[in-house]
């Protein structure tokens, strides 16, 4: 078994006032001994598309990407940066996942597949994150220490055909960093996870956003650590934090090996 943990952050607009934040957060999950750590979504920008454009690097270069590796070198952890604003050759913008290994390495990247483009009953009413960002095209899972990770990004969530895929490349452990609405999270967040969870028989960690970040934004909150089972190991509802658990991928195992729900799929492209 391997400790991972999860930070549950405020993000704001300022990457200097994020990042010190995380640090205080990530020196406590390395006291508990965590070997992997899964930040929100934005957890280094969150602001507005002027704020994203301003502080946007290409992958793997860049002062705030250097930060990042720092810290991930100093405390000795691997460290998933649940998104980070991108700037591609063309000069768009990707929301990307970061995973540096625990020498600093950036090992893999991932940009998020689904645009949030929605109407939401609060104060900021209408979302539309294909104004800022382009979507990715690629599905990846990346080994690490404590298994073979899938990565996905908030709104990713809703769409399971995803997460089955992830199954199907080999992942045990599903991560996903959010930036989830107060509304939408209220009334979706658990479920959809816990959904995810069981249907792929993986581990799923959920790291979220919480509070008000300006312009009528507030998030839901709420990060979890799910077990294969669809159980929650542990969470954190409201405020700022760290939560931590124990990945135990026999358990996993047990429970692929008991119901084979992968070899037992007829959905396959033939039958549709």
């Amino acid at each position: 078994m391997s400790k991972v943990g999860i930070v549950q952050m405020t993000s704001g607009a300022e990457p200097d006032e994020n990042i010190k934040q995380l640090k205080l957060k990530l020196k406590g999950l390395q006291l508990q001994g965590a070997k992997l750590v899964l930040t929100p979504e934005n957890c280094i920008v969150f602001g507005q598309k002027d704020d994203y454009e301003r502080y946007a690097e290409p992958v793997g270069k860049g002062v705030l990407q250097d930060q990042l590796s720092a810290l991930a070198r100093h405390y000795q952890l691997w460290l998933v940066i649940g998104s980070f604003p991108t700037r591609n050759e063309n000069g768009s913008l990707s929301t990307t996942s970061l995973v540096f290994d625990d020498n600093g390495h950036l090992v893999e990247h991932y940009n998020k597949l689904h645009m949030f483009d929605v109407d939401v009953e609060d104060r900021h009413q209408s979302y539309r994150e294909s104004d800022t960002f382009t979507a990715g095209n690629d599905i990846k899972v990346v080994d690490t220490p404590i298994g073979k990770v899938g990565l996905s990004i908030c709104y990713d969530v809703r769409f399971p055909q995803l997460y089955s895929e992830l199954r199907k490349q080999g992942a045990e452990i599903i991560l996903v960093p959010a930036a989830f609405t107060k509304v939408t999270g209220y009334a979706h967040w658990d479920i959809l996870l816990r959904s995810r969870a069981i249907e792929t028989q993986c581990w799923v960690l959920a790291a979220g956003q919480w509070g008000k970040h300006g312009a009528g934004r507030e998030t839901w909150g709420h990060s979890m650590i799910i077990d294969p089972w669809g159980n929650k190991v542990t969470a954190q509802q409201e405020g700022t934090g760290v939560i931590i658990a124990d990945i135990d991928l026999e358990q996993m195992n047990q429970i692929r090996k008991k119901m084979p729900v992968a070899q037992h799929a007829r959905l396959t492209s033939h039958l549709l």
